[in-house]
């Protein structure tokens, strides 16, 4: 099981096992907000296993970090919709082909259903008449691109919309 451990500002800020919460918590760096009914023992302590931790003291997040250039991420990033026709999208295309000069950067890549990458081949939009919705950029690093925040437990659910409210 993973734990969702939010700064003292109720930002997510990374998903660890549920032992790493445990310490958090018995060392008073963290209090648990939620937790699953499954019982943590030990022979002098007894604590739900935590789901959602909160530290007590505020981390500063790295922010020259950058996220790396992937097909998961440019999916991630492109919400797993074609940016041609907004189907649902299982590949990735090179906005200006590769064989035209175009380069691997967030910038030149889109999340692309098959159909779409097939009839566009290695031909630019300009030729065929097709429009971007949007301008590709590189995405900030943030919580969309914490490991395993995918498929969120149903109990972190508040706690991230509450963060994209914010």
């Amino acid at each position: 099981m993973k734990t969702l451990v939010l700064n003292a500002g109720y930002e997510p800020l990374s998903i660890v096992p549920f032992t790493r919460a445990v310490v958090l918590v018995l060392t008073g760096k963290a209090t648990v907000l939620a937790a699953e009914d499954i019982p943590v023992r030990s022979e002098h302590v007894s604590l739900d296993q935590p789901s959602v931790i909160l530290l007590t003291r505020y981390v500063r997040p790295p922010n020259n970090r950058r996220v790396s250039l992937s097909r998961r991420g440019v999916l991630r990033r492109d919400g797993h919709r074609c940016a041609y026709c907004g189907k649902a999208a299982s590949t990735v295309d090179h906005v200006l082909p590769r064989s035209r000069g175009g380069v691997n950067s967030w910038e030149n890549l889109v999340a692309c259903c098959r159909e779409c990458n097939n009839r566009k081949g290695n031909r630019t939009l300009g030729e065929i008449g097709w429009t971007l919705g949007f301008r590709p950029q590189e995405p900030r690093l943030g919580q969309l691109w914490m490991r395993g925040i995918e498929k969120p437990v149903e109990k972190w659910r508040p706690f991230l919309e509450l963060s994209r409210a914010a």
